[in-house]
């Protein structure tokens, strides 16, 4: 079963069982693999359909930041519960471990040596981890290892 059938199997139990949330997050992931559909003008590979969930998770783990540093915990936990959903269609995320000894392989990989060396770093580890790590962790994790 493809993501977007088990969203579309998955909404079709949220309305069954009265899930308003479940609904909710669902029918705005549908609306954003459509418009990302006619953004491309094509029908959406697996790939693709990853980076839409990736950056809506990303969007609900930085309102979730907001809404703490304003004292909004009331919407803090909607937008965890939020996320919750989406994170049930991306991969497994990459624990701290893993993550380090991707980054150190392709370290020896790319033969990077200095912070400069970064961009190329970057460029062959993302698409390894994409969707399975936060690219805000995972450029800060390269640049500590660079600069040591």
């Amino acid at each position: 079963m493809t993501i977007r059938e088990k969203i579309d199997s998955d909404l079709k139990e949220a309305l069954k069982s009265g899930d308003r949330t479940g609904v909710s997050v669902l029918r705005l992931l549908k609306s954003a693999l459509k418009n990302r559909e006619i953004e491309k003008g094509r029908e959406l590979t697996e790939e693709d359909i990853l980076s839409v969930l990736s950056s809506q998770a990303k969007q609900r783990k930085e309102s979730i930041s907001e809404y703490e540093k304003a004292g909004r915990e009331d919407l803090a936990s909607k937008e965890r519960a939020e996320l919750a959903i989406i994170e049930r269609y991306l991969p497994e995320q990459l624990s701290e471990e893993e993550l380090l000894k991707l980054i150190k392989e392709v370290i020896a990989e790319t033969g990077a040596s200095s912070p400069k060396d970064m961009g190329r770093v970057m460029k062959t580890l993302m698409p390894r981890v994409k969707g399975r790590a936060d690219g805000k962790v995972v450029n800060q994790k390269v640049r500590e290892l660079l600069s040591n």
